[in-house]
């Protein structure tokens, strides 16, 4: 791995890391104080419940997995083998080995990252701005949540996978020796830029149709946009010469897949007038007094 790329990685490790630390002391402090019976039409953050154990948990899992798997790779203890026959590749593949590769595609693909980071983070902020603390504490903990978890499964991918990337197909022949020898040879399937885009992109959607509901026009521009800008970082590292149509494809899909089921899992029962409007609480904890609570783990079968 290069060293580019691992302070790419470390720097998303951090994001997440961060808003960790901000958001889940502030949640333990606030956990007994939130009134279960207030209608979520005033507080939007009361669609969804948080806890700092399980969340915690999941999110500094996720965030040390990755950063463990990294020193590992950047050790050059896994040695790449050279790529193969290019033949061999899926028809939808084989032009991102033959195409001229774009010299700034990766920087474009890097101002598309870091302007998803930048909307999750300034999301947080208006949300505790315009409906309180809580609500900043749910945005953050769900984005930060999300970001670990497809952090760990993409790294967890990629080392399972073990695909060159297209810029070696056309760089290395033979047997893997000079800048052929280093372990990012084989980290193409999938891309993380991809997958980091899309979950922030699914879990702003989610977010949105659940707050403002789908008559609204805001869900329907913030999914526009997360597409439209996926689609950009997508097409940028493939331009970049950096991976494969397949691998930004497998990306933005398990990306928005984590993005839309970590808010869906948080989602809680809540009420209009007197009417149980109810997603079901899948894993969450619900204060009912200031000194207690009850812990669920839920599932459909």
């Amino acid at each position: 791995m290069t060293t580019h790329d691992r302070s790419q990685n470390r720097s998303r490790r951090l994001a997440a890391a961060l808003i960790v630390a901000i958001a889940l002391p502030a949640a333990r402090a606030r956990a007994g104080t939130d009134d279960p019976n207030a209608p979520p039409h005033v507080d939007p953050a009361q669609h969804f419940t948080i806890d700092p154990v399980v969340d915690g948990v999941l999110i500094l899992g996720g965030i040390g997995f990755s950063e463990l798997l990294s020193q590992i790779l950047s050790t050059g203890e896994i040695q790449p083998v050279p790529p193969g026959n290019p033949d061999n590749l899926p028809w939808i593949d084989r032009a991102a080995v033959t195409q001229t590769i774009d010299p700034n595609a990766k920087l474009y693909s890097n101002i598309g990252l870091y302007t998803a980071y930048g909307y999750a983070a300034a999301e947080s902020i208006f949300s505790g701005v315009k409906y309180g603390k809580r609500a900043f504490l749910v945005d953050a903990v769900l984005y930060g949540e999300a970001l670990a978890l497809t952090q760990a499964f993409t790294e967890a991918t990629k080392i399972g996978v073990r695909r060159p990337r297209p810029i070696d197909y056309i760089n290395c022949s033979g047997p893997a020796t000079g800048a052929c020898s280093n372990t990012d040879l084989q980290l193409s399937f999938f891309s993380g830029h991809a997958s980091t885009t899309g979950t922030i992109a699914a879990t702003a959607t989610y977010l949105a149709f659940v707050r403002d509901g789908a008559r609204a026009p805001r869900p329907w521009i913030t999914l526009a946009a997360g597409t439209a800008l996926t689609a950009f970082v997508s097409y940028e590292r493939v331009r970049s010469g950096e991976h494969f149509p397949t691998d930004v494809i497998m990306g933005s899909m398990a990306g928005a897949a984590i993005g839309v089921l970590v808010p869906h899992f948080h989602r809680r029962a809540h009420f209009h007038g007197k009417e149980l409007d109810a997603a079901p609480i899948w894993i969450g904890y619900t204060p009912v007094s200031p000194n207690a609570g009850t812990f669920t783990l839920g599932g459909r079968f």
